[in-house]
């Protein structure tokens, strides 16, 4: 959630698939969203006030509603703060105002987000969900989302591209729990069978982040080896050129 800048949280180099989808899906969502970014604006409200209640929203929805098994509105509240990461980017960009802290916001309030709801989801099934092993599929899919953006981060950090398009990043992470979250959710409406949705997708989102956690090890591994051996051969071209200018 924020402005629309880039951020060494995830990958920047979207396959053409989600390209396409992330295109259309935007430009719908632009058109509709921006009259209410500009009322938002007028009334003085800063992006940044967004992007924190946006955060808080969805914190809120899935600590409350989580925990006591209400899957289904606790996917309706999240998904409705979630629309804020399409809002406060609007703001930003009618303002101008795209800037670094804009970036960090978003990238460091995403990562509180994605914790709490699966945290939401650990303490349901640490509780009354009454199952120890999905618990810590929940956990393991909480550390390990953090962990998949970390690599990113560092990587970049250290001056590493980090090129690599990860199995399961975030937004897959997010679309493929809070789907399945939100449908489980309709079990309690009389829809037979359909709560196993949610423990399937733990356990896909758990295998495709470790997946993407060793493909971006992998990646730096092999781009900090390229980069120590290319500056391995400017230092002795460099020291060739320095002898050849001694003589």
């Amino acid at each position: 959630m924020g402005p629309p800048v880039a951020t060494g949280a995830e990958p920047v180099t979207p396959t053409v698939g989600k390209a396409m989808l992330n295109k259309y899906a935007r430009a719908f969502f632009t058109r509709v969203l921006t009259p209410f970014a500009a009322f938002l604006i007028r009334r003085g409200v800063s992006p940044d006030t967004v992007t924190l209640l946006g955060t808080a929203g969805v914190v809120a929805g899935a600590l409350v509603f989580y925990p006591m098994g209400e899957f289904f509105w606790g996917t309706v509240v999240i998904t409705l703060f979630v629309f804020s990461d399409l809002v406060d980017g609007n703001m930003a960009r009618q303002l101008g105002r795209s800037s670094r802290w804009g970036a960090f916001l978003d990238s460091t309030l995403d990562r509180v987000a994605d914790g709490a709801i699966f945290g939401g989801f650990a303490l349901w099934y640490a509780g009354h969900g009454n199952d120890n092993v999905l618990c810590a599929v929940s956990i393991f899919c909480l550390a390990s989302g953090q962990v998949v953006s970390y690599t990113k981060a560092r990587g970049e950090s250290i001056g590493l591209p980090v090129a690599v398009n990860g199995l399961v990043e975030r937004a897959e992470r997010l679309v493929i729990s809070l789907v399945a979250a939100g449908l489980a959710g309709l079990h309690k409406f009389g829809v037979p069978g359909i709560q196993y949705l949610l423990p399937v997708a733990l356990w896909i989102v758990a295998v495709g982040s470790l997946v993407t956690l060793v493909q971006r090890v992998v990646t730096v591994r092999r781009e900090s080896a390229e980069a120590e051996a290319a500056a391995a051969a400017q230092e002795s071209e460099n020291a060739s050129q320095g002898s050849e200018a001694a003589k």
